[in-house]
């Protein structure tokens, strides 16, 4: 539990900067998409900490900058994809881009404002939703193809101070509607893609800098890889490392922002996480079959 806390608008820049100078941290460690990132290389620039780095955070806090980034900056295999500022510019992107396509708020997490759009009949519906889960101050949207992916994975990348980049086994995922449904590891996929797509984490991670733990998302092809998203933190659909090996996604992010060494990653096998999704807001709340979901072995109620 924290020592202290701070009630802000994440982002208001002045505010920002006034509670850096009240608690004077040695590491900013941002965990929400909503927050003035200019900001941070001020701080960073002051010779505090910024986890990955200032850079980094800018640039995926943004989907825009960051797909921009991994497409003309690192030449990455991604999607095509367009962006539009209104609902007739998301019909003039769709036209070009084709259907179906995806549809996400550039800034918004968890599948927040996240559609697909089957016809031009779909564009009025998508623009209202991605509007409504829309983070931050930017109204901007992004289209993109849609991938006829056998998987998608998250490869859980871990980028040391003093040491080699690591790799957790790639973790397959299903999302509906943008939301995180369910996590496997390790997920089948062939050894010539999974380099592939190592490769492609490291790439992006070198150029973002600094330490700690990413989630860098994949769309598996029957031939290929493409380039999804990056988040410079540990992800939803890493909650299955509570389960599947001695060193959670959380501890790795940890020792990696603290310069404490990783020796080895020891995984217990095969596992699997499922969220339970709240249906309706509630003040009270109650779970029933706890315990026919703990009557398994290895199995973990959180």
């Amino acid at each position: 539990v924290a020592d202290a806390f701070e009630v802000i608008d994440m982002l208001s820049g002045s505010e920002l900067e006034r509670v850096v100078a009240k608690h004077r941290p040695h590491i900013i460690v941002p965990e929400i998409e909503a927050i003035r990132t200019e900001k941070l290389a001020e701080f960073e620039a002051q010779g505090i900490q910024v986890v990955p780095t200032a850079k980094a955070t800018h640039l995926t806090m943004n989907r825009d900058a960051i797909r921009d980034t991994a497409r003309d900056v690192l030449k990455l295999k991604t999607p095509k994809y367009a962006y539009a500022t209104s609902e007739k510019e998301l019909a003039e992107a769709a036209k070009k881009i084709g259907f179906p396509s995806v549809v996400k708020p550039v800034m918004s997490s968890s599948g927040k404002g996240q559609s697909v759009m089957k016809s031009a009949g779909d564009v009025p519906a998508s623009w209202k939703y991605a509007v409504e889960g829309m983070r931050g101050d930017t109204r901007k949207v992004i289209v993109e193809e849609f991938i006829k992916f056998e998987l998608e994975i998250t490869l859980l990348t871990i980028k040391q101070k003093k040491g080699p980049t690591l790799f957790v086994k790639p973790i397959g995922h299903r999302q509906e509607r943008g939301d995180y449904m369910e996590s496997w590891l390790p997920a089948k996929m062939s050894p010539a893609r999974l380099k592939k797509a190592q490769a492609m984490a490291k790439k992006v991670t070198d150029y973002l800098g600094g330490s700690g733990l990413f989630g860098v998302e994949f769309f598996i092809t029957g031939s290929d890889v493409y380039f999804s998203e990056l988040s410079p933190r540990p992800h939803d659909t890493g909650m299955v490392t509570l389960i599947s090996q001695d060193l959670s996604e959380f501890e790795l992010h940890l020792r990696a922002v603290l310069g404490l060494p990783i020796p080895e990653i020891t995984y217990l096998g095969a596992s699997a996480s499922a969220v339970i999704l709240a249906d309706r807001e509630a003040t009270r709340l109650s779970f029933n079959g706890v315990d026919k979901a703990l009557s398994g072995k290895f199995t973990e109620v959180r």
